[in-house]
């Protein structure tokens, strides 16, 4: 969704919702790699039923990856997609459902926002390649040394739009895929796989809860079900918690900034391609084959629990003295909904309201105050409350004013803080630095310096280079003479990018100015603010966008055609009367076609994706349409910084021009791409072990072509529809395989049938309530009354993962004699595992004997162990405290010796050490060193 930065303000207001996961690392033999068994318990330490894959979130980052090459050819691409979805199936290990949903038709609402992401992709792109070719030529020409330039097919990502051949093709892979892992992969010996691919409509994460929807309204749904869903959204938390279910985790990627990127030029890391020199790589060391090349890590995953985010919420959400009886899952709802007002996919988020500046914030506190008066909460199941919503806008309208003075006074210390800082950094840094075989060397290096040579020639290009800076800083108002000196006869112009400020975007709306309304609506709608009847069309497509957002995430898709007609939102100040604005859509509205949303997405580079005669109605002149396609088009930046915050202005698509062009050219259709411009559905894949396989052979056996119920008993209480498959998986018939370096399955015993969610009339409602008999998790913050129930005097221990009684990892026998052993005995650090003494062990028992050049050191453990003992010393955490009166307190070390009385002292046996264990010949040499 389109919230910047909310996962992050999450995550820093709400931390302990992030759990990191363990992941079990697959082991190699002889350079094969052994698979992982996932019919294992979870490493996590927590068992999950259904993993929901939201795939746009895994084909992006397979198929275009930022940190690392790129797969040479599709192909390549389908294996790595294959790999990641085996990397989150080994984290996860589902017991009873994998769902993989790719990205269908959209509704029109989101095609808008799809249509200025791929015009701008499109764009930025040729420009970035019109700016790489341009500084490559200055380069050379100034006789840099740059690597041939490489004759490859620029992938263009706008082919991971639904009817095209590349995700025609994905589906097929994925088929491929899942049936080959049915066969082989004991993990999946029970589960239930749906592929919901690109030919069935909708967004990858809204068919996901649908499906979780439907299913909760089914008599034989297990409300305890543990659901997590995989994709980076930001909106899958709002989602997640929609579904008022209470086991839900989200599984995500870990963002980690400022990855180290390589220039786009010369392939060496430390500066971008307009900063490239074309100097030639200096040799670092003595193997300098891999100096540059791009540090390759796995990417971590990390979960995100809901439940506990709920465990927040119930305490910020929570309010006293309420004219009506507090309902935590109704305050769930209206938390969602607010933090539509942020931003979303489908509207513009308000002026006055910047996730940075604490916006969520600032409408909870709002709505705790006004809540009061509204008599009820902004929501029910979907449905918004318009009159209620009018107090919480008007109240935030109030402050508006304020808030965009703040804004500007932060701005300000801002862009004077970092001033102040660049003349810092320039006044600090170092006048001269070397280069080259005598430039300075990080600490901790332990590559051995380069042996210098020719020392003279160096010295003398050092002594040249500074000569050379010391000439070129001289004052920039003062010419120099023929001889060097400073001339007063003239002055040189300050260079523009020799300021220390830094060019700012023009802003004519200057919203902490008085008049800041008029001016808004002046430059982005192009009418005064006087114009009432302009400003209240705004605000009641606005509010239809509300009430539409809401719908589409609690009930389902209330109309596929409506969408918000301007760039920009009104202010908070402008919701008013807005209690009587209609909210209701028109029923029985249809998506697009995927060719025709191609066409209505689709900028005219990419129109290679489209058959000929529709390519050519996006740069035909004469075309009725051409003018949905602009080869320029200008972006607002709305007061950010950064073009790609700004708002693209391209012109809105009129569906009715749109489907009367595409009439004329329908008959041009190939069956291959009237098939592909075709909706399909879901398909259901199991196992030859599954409960379900034998029922769907019999259907395939008795050919019958009538819709029949799923047995629940038969797949885990699972519901819909079953009909047969044009295409099917069957048992005993070869799986040919898409991709040509991957085998084929001939000998498969997987099944797979047309699958379709139980249906509901269109008035129905699904009810967002917990269902009954589901189980509350147990709480994991520290109860707000911990310290005034004493609870023994027990400090509070945070819960680590997800299992509460999970047991501090503890150091054993053997990681103790190690430590002993390779701690350096030189330095006297604190601490632990110090070299000092600890008070009370001289003379005793647990002394080692000193040897000629070494120091008194603790004996860390005994070295005989009693019979049948194998255990370490008792963990800390779990010793009864122990002391006696006037004793001094017992430290860790003093404690693990303690711990060890029953064992008996064992005799030194010569230089051999404890237990005779063998040592090397430089222990023996110098006993006192330790490497």
């Amino acid at each position: 969704m389109g919230v910047p930065a909310f996962f992050r303000w999450l995550s820093r207001k709400y931390p302990s919702i992030i759990v990191n996961c363990v992941e079990e690392k697959a082991k190699e033999c002889n350079g094969v790699k052994a698979p992982i068994d996932t019919s294992k318990p979870n490493p996590n330490e927590v068992e999950f039923d259904n993993l929901y894959l939201d795939m746009n979130g895994i084909i992006h980052p397979c198929t275009h990856p930022e940190d690392k090459p790129a797969p040479k050819n599709e192909d390549e691409m389908m294996v790595a997609i294959f790999e990641y979805i085996d990397r989150i199936f080994n984290i996860v290990r589902p017991r009873r459902l994998l769902y993989m949903a790719i990205d269908g038709v959209a509704p029109r609402a989101k095609m808008n926002q799809q249509r200025s992401r791929r015009f701008r992709a499109s764009k930025e792109g040729m420009e970035a390649a019109e700016e790489k070719q341009k500084i490559r030529q200055e380069i050379l020409a100034k006789g840099g040394i740059l690597p041939p330039e490489e004759v490859k097919e620029r992938f263009d990502s706008n082919c991971i739009t639904p009817g095209t051949e590349f995700m025609d093709n994905l589906a097929k892979c994925l088929r491929y895929y899942i049936a080959d892992r049915l066969n082989s992969d004991p993990g999946w010996k029970n589960l239930t796989v749906i592929l919901s691919d690109a030919s069935a409509p909708g967004e990858g994460e809204h068919k996901i809860m649908d499906y979780i929807r439907r299913q909760r309204a089914q008599p034989n749904h297990d409300p305890n079900t543990h659901h997590c869903l995989c994709g980076a959204d930001a909106d899958l938390i709002m989602l997640g918690l929609a579904t008022h279910e209470p086991n839900f985790t989200i599984i995500r990627e870990e963002f980690k900034p400022n990855k180290p990127k390589p220039c786009g030029l010369c392939n060496q890391m430390g500066h971008e391609v307009k900063d490239c020199q074309g100097l030639p790589r200096e040799k670092q060391g003595k193997h300098d084959q891999f100096a540059d090349s791009l540090p390759i890590a796995e990417q971590e995953f990390i979960f995100i629990r809901l439940c506990v985010l709920r465990e927040y919420l119930e305490r910020e959400l929570t309010m006293a003295s309420l004219p009506f009886t507090f309902d935590f899952e109704r305050s769930v709802d209206d938390w969602v909904f607010m933090c539509f007002f942020v931003g979303n996919d489908f509207l513009p988020h308000l002026p006055s309201l910047e996730i940075r500046e604490g916006a969520i914030d600032r409408l909870v506190n709002i709505y705790k105050n006004v809540v009061h008066k509204t008599g009820g909460y902004l929501t029910e199941s979907g449905f918004v409350n318009l009159q209620r919503v009018q107090m919480i806008m008007l109240a935030v309208g109030e402050v508006e004013d304020s808030i965009f003075k703040k804004r500007k006074d932060d701005d300000d210390n801002f862009k004077r803080r970092q001033k102040e800082k660049r003349k810092r950094m320039k006044r600090d840094q170092p006048s001269f630095i070397p280069g080259g075989q005598f430039s300075p060397q990080a600490l901790g290096n332990r590559s051995s310096p380069q042996a210098i040579s020719n020392p003279r020639q160096a010295a003398f290009e050092m002594r040249m280079h500074d000569r050379q800076n010391s000439t070129t800083t001289s004052s920039p108002n003062t010419s120099l003479t023929s001889d060097g000196s400073p001339s007063l006869a003239g002055g040189i112009k300050r260079k523009a990018e020799d300021s220390d400020s830094e060019p700012e975007p023009e802003d004519n709306i200057r919203l902490w100015e008085t008049g800041w309304k008029q001016r808004y609506y002046k430059n982005k709608f192009d009418v005064d603010a006087s114009d009432e009847k302009f400003r209240r069309k705004v605000v009641q497509s606005y509010v239809e966008g509300l009430c539409w957002v809401l719908r589409y995430y609690y009930q389902g898709c209330a109309s596929w055609n409506w969408y918000y007609p301007f760039h920009y939102a009104p202010f908070a100040s402008d919701f008013e009367g807005i209690a009587d604005m209609p909210s209701d859509f028109e029923k029985g509205s249809k998506p697009f076609k995927p060719l025709e949303q191609l066409m209505g997405v689709f900028p005219a580079a990419s129109g290679n994706f489209l058959p000929p005669t529709w390519r050519k109605l996006m740069t035909d002149p004469e075309s009725s349409i051409i003018d949905f396609y602009p080869e320029d088009f200008a972006i607002d930046l709305n007061g950010k910084k950064y073009a790609w915050q700004g708002v693209a202005l391209l012109p809105f698509v009129d569906e009715r021009r749109l489907r009367a062009a595409l009439e004329e050219v329908y008959p041009d259709l190939t069956p291959e791409e009237s098939r592909r411009n075709s909706l399909g559905g879901d398909v259901l894949f199991v196992g030859k072990h599954h409960p379900l396989c034998d029922f769907i052979v019999e259907q395939y056996k008795t050919k019958n072509t009538e819709p029949v119920d799923i047995p629940p008993e038969l797949c885990h209480g699972i519901q819909g529809k079953l009909t047969l498959n044009e295409n099917a998986v069957l048992p005993d018939q070869t799986v040919e395989s898409p991709v040509p370096m991957l085998r084929d399955l001939t000998q498969n015993s997987a099944v797979s049938i047309s699958f379709k969610d139980p249906q509901f009339d269109e008035d129905f409602v699904f009810k967002a309530i917990v269902l009954p008999g589901a189980k509350k998790p147990a709480p994991v913050l520290k109860p707000g009354d911990w310290e005034k129930t004493n609870n023994d005097g027990r400090p509070w221990r945070p819960q680590l993962g997800f299992n509460r009684d999970r047991k501090p990892v503890h150091l054993d026998q053997s990681a103790f004699r190690t430590l002993g052993h390779m701690m350096p005995r030189e330095r006297g650090m604190p601490g632990m595992y110090a070299n000092a003494v600890p008070l009370g062990t001289y003379g005793s028992p647990y002394a080692r004997p000193l040897l000629s050049g070494q120091q008194q050191i603790p004996k860390l453990l005994s070295n005989l162990r009693p019979q049948e003992s194998w255990r370490g010393p008792t963990p800390l955490f779990q010793q009864a405290p122990q002391r006696t009166a006037g004793a001094a307190p017992l430290l860790a070390w003093n404690r693990m010796l303690q711990s060890q009385n029953q064992y008996q002292p064992n005799q030194y046996q010569g230089l051999g050490g404890p237990m005779s264990y063998p040592q090397r010949p430089e222990d023996r040499m110098d006993r006192g060193r330790q490497v």
